[in-house]
């Protein structure tokens, strides 16, 4: 794994993830800044690597939900 590879993969999710719940640049950084969604990325890459756009926006969302509680 590279740096590269790893923010190919940030930005990619962070892209889906803003089209799909229809969010502004502005406020996905707000929720990256309260879950550190793009470190929990980075800290999964070994297995988000492998797993469909929509996988690892499930266990982005599960994360955020488990922080929640």
């Amino acid at each position: 794994m590279n740096i590269n590879q790893i923010a190919y993969l940030q930005a990619e999710i962070a892209h889906a993830y803003m089209r799909q719940y229809d969010l502004k640049p502005a406020e996905f950084v707000e929720l990256d800044n309260k879950y550190d969604i793009l470190r929990f990325i980075e800290t999964g890459y070994e297995s988000f690597h492998l797993t469909g756009t929509q996988g690892v926006i499930d266990e982005v969302d599960d994360y955020i939900r488990n922080l929640r509680k």
